[in-house]
């Protein structure tokens, strides 16, 4: 690939950019914006509803055949970009929890750095998406893992509110896309790029 670095993201139909009419999503403008050279190969494994327990059981052999070995000297780095499914499908928030934390493990053990996206809100009651979040981001800050909080910014953002009701509220159009991408490239991610924040 030219000796671009690779960044594979896992994730649900979110990661995929479902239902953005420009085709990028989240990804593709993030892709657009960090300032590598040459810029990073994205490799989005997007499975649709997928819960973390589908996750944890097919991540590794699919993100191995796409990273080089031996590894580049910056590293592999892999996005796990999570969503709300582990709700819908009657998953406790501690097999949740057990479920990124392993996916975690492993990739450590692998040497692959990981940055964890946590999963925006979708239209319904609010209070067990916002403690899925809050696992999440333990479970990421126990490991030092990069953790980008994407439910309470957008949890009252009257765009991201107004694009889910347009569709079917769960997938955001452009402009909440747009909001994903700012949240994450504002959370650290040049820093987990071993770039300075502010490089354009």
């Amino acid at each position: 690939m030219d000796g671009a670095q690779r960044i594979v993201v896992v994730g649900d139909q979110l990661a995929a950019g479902e239902g953005d009419p420009r085709a990028l999503g989240w990804v593709g403008r993030v892709a657009a914006r960090t300032p590598l050279e040459p810029r990073p190969t994205m490799l989005t494994l997007a499975v649709p509803d997928e819960t973390t327990t589908a996750l944890a059981a097919r991540w590794e052999a699919e993100v191995a055949l796409r990273l080089p070995d031996p590894s580049p000297p910056e590293g592999h780095r892999m996005v796990v970009a999570l969503g709300q499914a582990d709700l819908g499908a009657g998953i406790s928030t501690a097999r949740s929890r057990l479920n990124l934390a392993n996916i975690l493990d492993v990739a450590d053990g692998m040497r692959i750095r990981c940055l964890v996206v946590g999963p925006p809100p979708a239209v319904g009651d609010p209070d067990p998406q916002a403690e899925l979040s809050a696992a999440f981001a333990d479970v990421a800050g126990r490991r030092r893992v990069p953790y980008v909080e994407t439910y309470g910014p957008l949890a009252r953002h009257d765009q991201w509110l107004a694009d889910l009701a347009e569709r079917d509220g769960r997938t955001p159009g452009q402009a909440g896309y747009g909001l994903m991408a700012w949240l994450v490239l504002h959370a650290g991610w040049n820093r987990w790029l071993d770039l300075p924040d502010d490089a354009v």
